[in-house]
């Protein structure tokens, strides 16, 4: 089994103890590309963030690192963001590809916009591409997604599900729905992503 956290920011010296105590990976997203990051995130810079994932780095932590989609942004601020993950060295062990979860009261609810199913896949597409040997997980927003579109974005490159809601901060699809989903692709849950139901 492999640890994985999110305590949002890091010194050195915090990612230092991470790693004493065993953590595996920690999960830091960058959310979006640079230059739309500052229309939905005022807390923290992009920067910031940035310098937390070279602490965990430099102690020698797995990174899962990925985004939304649908927060309004364009499909160059989709790429942007695929552009920057594949601009790190090297590439993170871990990209959550996640969808924009509908939470009433929020800022971003007021530019949210679903994507279209074929973009999503295509932007699967893309960062299989761009990132070949990292585990690209369908994350949030899933429980919106039909069989199909998770079908064709497995079919595109993605080769990981967070499976249950315990992991996420918004609904996911229950057990029994992915098991379903699963098994009608003819594939297995693994430590880390999906293999075929065969092996």
């Amino acid at each position: 089994m492999s640890t994985c956290v999110t305590l949002g920011m890091l010194t050195r010296p915090q990612a230092d103890r991470l790693k004493a105590a065993g953590l595996d990976y920690y999960s830091h997203n960058v959310d979006t590309s640079p230059e739309f990051y500052g229309r939905i995130i005022t807390t923290r810079t992009l920067q910031d963030r940035l310098e937390t994932l070279g602490h965990v780095r430099a102690a020698g932590i797995k990174v899962c690192c990925g985004g939304i989609v649908g927060m309004g942004e364009t499909v160059d601020d989709r790429l942007g963001m695929l552009l920057l993950l594949a601009g790190m060295d090297p590439h993170p062990e871990s990209v959550p590809l996640n969808l924009w979860a509908e939470v009433a009261g929020t800022p971003v609810m007021a530019t949210a916009e679903t994507p279209d199913p074929i973009g999503f896949v295509r932007l699967v597409a893309v960062a299989r591409i761009l990132l070949p040997r990292s585990v690209l997980r369908l994350s949030a927003g899933r429980q919106t997604m039909s069989d199909e579109l998770q079908a064709l974005c497995v079919l595109a490159g993605a080769n990981s599900i967070f499976l249950g809601d315990v992991l996420l901060t918004t609904a996911n699809p229950g057990l029994d729905r992915d098991a379903r989903l699963l098994a009608k692709l003819g594939l297995r849950a693994v430590t880390g992503g999906l293999a075929p139901a065969a092996a």
